[in-house]
């Protein structure tokens, strides 16, 4: 007689985060339950996905090991007919299960779940209610872990002023309070903190309120510190500011530091909150992602009693406060009355060459010009021989530009221009065809000798493993390779840059007959780009057909 070949199953779990539970002692729970699960069935596990650290709340297609495991559905050499689930709860959130059981339907691979005692059937109402409920009750149930939370902190800041982690604000440095008031996190080593003065760092936050209410303003306070070669925030703190460049004071770093009420010695807590917001409006089933957002200042919990010693008294913060405010309408009246907008022909169109940032327009006595103004602080502590303010008056520059596009399109030399813009068109397209058929076809071989290596005897859970990770990195690179077919970039041909030269009508016509908004849609579509060197009082100017451009429209003036 004939023993049955026993059933192969991918087993699913997930674990939110390793502070909160063991990985390791999660997944056997899990994995427990499965196997309990399918063993009277003749089940056996031959492939194992198990999410660590991935909120539940993302969707399976944002998941890595979830992921994984949807990619090899899609694999007729999968290795298993059907995939069981340990905990439902940490599995499902919300909707997802309706937007997940489809996939196992159609690709005829069976979800197995404890809670329905076998396998789901999607066409029983039954089954589909029992998981919605669960799916319902674990968005639940994370809703009300958020809510506990937001509300003991807040409550332990308002009330007990107590520090709740994150890095200290420049000016203060961390003490020990002595173990966790609670007993659990005390018997992991946790301690309690409070802020300190650094002795280092709170003369310059004395320094800088005692400028500011004196009549400095930020820009000249920022400056005075990086003259005095006083290190900024997060130059003073490189190991927690790696993504700043550190160069020097700017105006934002001492407008946060004037804003600050923990100088007064009183803790705050909510400056910032997390929004969820759609991933893909037009994809609803991608889910949220989390996005950082700066509250108002009365959605702050700050602690009724001073908690730390302060840097400033109460009189000195709410001086600064109101200096503050004067400022902000004050210059907020200025911008209303300024508010008129004036036309530039090379908008967008101009670059510094001492620092390769756009210039800016800006109306001066009615004449149009570009500027470039760099905060002092920048150009001081990069030894950038910048002056202050960079100026380059518009009218003296069309003349001399339409003359020279002018030459150049003219009949008797545009077949040259078109001919030199061909010769200098880039094709980076052969390169990335050729990396991403390579990594397609390294993929193949791989997923050829673990066919083999199955075939041999090795052990399926292991293997089966290497199969879906090779087959989402196939998919990954199909999915690049057709990107650069149909989006990527890709050199002109002389027929197409001469079309769209020709679709602009005469060029020399235009420049010499259109007025200004003419003339700046003539510029943006040759691609045109004007970089100005302010020492020799020069500007270099280049043309740049694009063939992602869009339409070439014939603008007024054009045959």
């Amino acid at each position: 007689m004939t023993t049955p070949r026993p059933k192969p199953f991918a087993f699913y779990g997930r674990v939110s985060t390793e502070d909160n539970q063991d990985p390791e002692s999660s997944r056997s729970w899990q994995l427990s339950r499965a196997t309990a699960l399918i063993q009277p069935h003749g089940g056996r596990i031959v492939a194992e996905y198990f999410d660590i650290g991935q909120s539940r709340s993302l969707p399976w297609q944002r998941r890595v090991q979830a992921s994984q495991l949807l990619t090899a559905l899609r694999t007729p050499q999968r290795g298993f007919t059907a995939v069981v689930v340990g905990e439902p709860h940490r599995a499902f959130y919300g909707n997802q299960f309706g937007l997940t059981v489809p996939l196992f339907a159609h690709y005829g691979v069976e979800l197995w779940v404890p809670e329905i005692g076998g396998p789901i059937d999607p066409d029983n109402e039954a089954h589909e209610l029992v998981m919605s409920v669960f799916g319902g009750m674990s968005k639940g149930e994370r809703n009300r872990i958020k809510l506990r939370v937001r509300t003991a902190m807040a409550a332990q800041t308002l009330l007990e002023g107590r520090y709740l982690g994150g890095r200290p604000p420049y000016g203060y440095t961390l003490r020990d309070l002595g173990p966790h008031p609670n007993p659990a996190k005390a018997a992991d080593g946790k301690r309690l903190r409070a802020l300190t003065p650094d002795p280092d760092t709170a003369p310059i936050v004395r320094r800088i309120f005692d400028e500011f209410l004196a009549g400095y303003g930020l820009f000249a306070i920022a400056e005075g510190l990086t003259a005095n070669h006083v290190p900024c925030p997060s130059a003073h703190d490189r190991a927690r500011n790696p993504h700043r460049s550190g160069i020097a004071w700017s105006k934002s770093a001492i407008r946060v530091i004037l804003t600050n009420p923990r100088y007064t010695g009183r803790q705050v807590w909510n400056k910032q909150r997390t929004d969820e917001v759609l991933l893909d409006v037009d994809d609803v089933a991608l889910g949220h992602t989390g996005v950082m957002r700066w509250n108002t200042r009365d959605k702050w919990i700050i602690s009724k009693e001073v908690v730390h010693p302060p840097l400033i008294d109460d009189a000195t913060f709410e001086q600064a406060q109101t200096l503050l405010g004067q400022r902000a309408r004050r210059e907020s009246g200025n911008q209303r009355l300024r508010r008129a907008r004036n036309p530039y022909v090379f908008r967008g169109l101009v670059y510094c060459a001492a620092c390769q940032r756009r210039m800016q327009g800006q109306h001066n006595h009615g004449d149009a010009y570009y500027r470039c103004r760099i905060p002092q602080e920048y150009a001081l502590a990069n030894d950038v021989d910048h002056p202050r303010n960079v100026y380059l008056r518009e009218d003296a520059l069309i003349a001399p530009l339409d003359t020279w596009l002018a030459t150049a399109f003219t009949p008797g030399r545009i077949a040259d221009t078109i001919t030199a813009m061909a010769n200098t068109e880039p094709d980076h397209t052969p390169t990335a065809t050729a990396a991403a058929r390579a990594a397609i076809a390294d993929c193949d071989a791989k997923l050829e000798r673990y066919r083999a290596a199955l075939d041999s005897g090795a052990d399926p859970a292991v293997v089966t493993g290497w199969i879906a990770q090779t087959q989402a990195e196939r998919t990954r690179a199909e999915a690049h390779l057709q990107m650069i077919q149909t989006t990527g970039p890709r050199p002109m041909s002389r027929t197409e840059i001469t079309n769209l030269v020709h679709a602009l009508g005469d060029i020399t016509t235009v420049l010499r007959d259109a007025d200004p908004a003419d003339k700046a849609k003539v510029y943006r579509q040759l691609g045109l780009r004007l970089v100005y060197h302010p020492e020799t009082q020069t500007a270099r100017a280049e043309v740049k057909l694009n063939a992602d451009r869009g339409c070439m429209d014939r603008v007024r003036g054009g045959t």
